[in-house]
């Protein structure tokens, strides 16, 4: 349910960006090119498992179900995740997640106290300074997310009907452009 009085009864993100579409075409395109783009050294469903961890630690029930969803269509093993949370130290996880999601869980909680030595211990745990700028990236968008979603008042994320993994790997968040009735490469 949303807060907005013209947007009575549940609503799915698509009806809050459709009645308040400002600027809402750059940001389905930076999701796209943070969690989509193939120049990451993170896979895409590492990707969104970051966006489920800091949305989890955020108490975001609306992105931790959605980016759940995603991340297990991109081949995050299910038992990652808790009734809302994620573990970091899943053993089906690669070496140096449990590393990016420490630094995301840290940059969530106490932003002000992520050090250098915060830092390099990401890139001790392999990770490039891209890779890092990344885990970053996804971290602060996710975190915008959960505020954006969390003030409008939408809590509740039901899986849209049709939704299948298969649909999850073959689309694109800007693809959520049309279903609003903005064109793909609206710039505002």
């Amino acid at each position: 349910m949303s807060f907005y009085p013209s947007l009575p009864g549940k609503h799915h993100l698509s009806a809050l960006w459709k009645r308040f579409p400002k600027g809402i075409a750059p940001l389905l395109h930076l999701h796209d090119a943070l969690c989509r783009g193939e120049d990451s050294e993170l896979s895409v469903g590492e990707r969104e498992l970051i966006a489920t961890h800091v949305s989890a630690l955020n108490r975001c029930h609306y992105c931790f179900t959605a980016h759940a969803r995603y991340a297990r269509a991109f081949g995050i093993d299910d038992g990652v995740f808790g009734e809302m949370s994620v573990d970091p130290a899943h053993p089906s996880l690669r070496p140096g997640m449990t590393a990016a999601l420490a630094y995301a869980a840290k940059l969530t909680r106490e932003p002000w106290a992520v050090a250098q030595a915060d830092f390099d211990a990401l890139l001790s745990a392999g990770w490039s300074e891209n890779g890092i700028n990344d885990i970053i990236f996804i971290t602060g968008v996710y975190a915008m997310m959960n505020r954006l979603l969390e003030g409008a008042g939408l809590k509740e994320n039901v899986a849209p009907p049709g939704f299948s993994p298969e649909k999850a790997r073959a689309g694109s968040y800007s693809d959520m452009l049309a279903m609003i009735g903005l064109p793909r490469d609206r710039a505002d």
